[in-house]
């Protein structure tokens, strides 16, 4: 017999993932930015599904447009970048090619350096994520690699992703 781990109160552990529950699904409607995302052949697994280290690469895929797009983050000759620091997602169900999706941003916390996002996969149309995650963006000199503050072009685009 097989058991689920659980924590000490009963239920499931999920790291870094304090402001959520694991069997609650994200729902379209809690996401001020959608971004469509056509997947790939090779996205999918010897499982026949989209492989669980793409949904990372959807992720920042979604923010990093919407940072360049909207919040004018210039990534290959600006004096700040913004390097991911810590990642986590849950899965609910399976994707896969040739699904078309969109992912689901918004931010969570807007510090002076850094920035929480929660993001969600939806394939088109679907009202319930088929998977959630989240990461932390810390905004950095790109000459010294030290701590920065947000530039103001990239915080005016977040905080138009920001909920509460």
């Amino acid at each position: 017999m097989t058991s689920t781990p659980t924590g000490r109160d009963g239920t499931r552990p999920s790291i870094g993932s304090e402001n959520r529950n694991m069997t609650t699904r994200p729902q379209r409607t809690d996401y001020p930015y959608l971004h469509p995302i056509s997947t790939r052949w090779h996205d999918n697994d010897i499982y026949g599904h989209i492989n669980n280290v793409t949904y990372y690469a959807f992720f920042d895929s979604a923010v990093n447009s919407w940072l360049i797009n909207e919040g004018g983050l210039d990534i290959h000759q600006g004096e700040q970048v913004a390097f991911v620091v810590s990642s986590g997602c849950d899965y609910f169900a399976p994707i896969a090619f040739p699904q078309q999706i969109e992912i689901g941003v918004r931010v969570a916390k807007l510090g002076n350096s850094s920035v929480h996002y929660e993001l969600a996969v939806f394939a088109v149309g679907e009202p319930e994520a088929c998977a959630a995650g989240r990461f932390v963006h810390v905004f950095v000199e790109r000459a010294s690699n030290r701590s920065c503050p947000i530039p103001t072009g990239p915080r005016a685009a977040l905080e138009r992703l920001r909920v509460s």
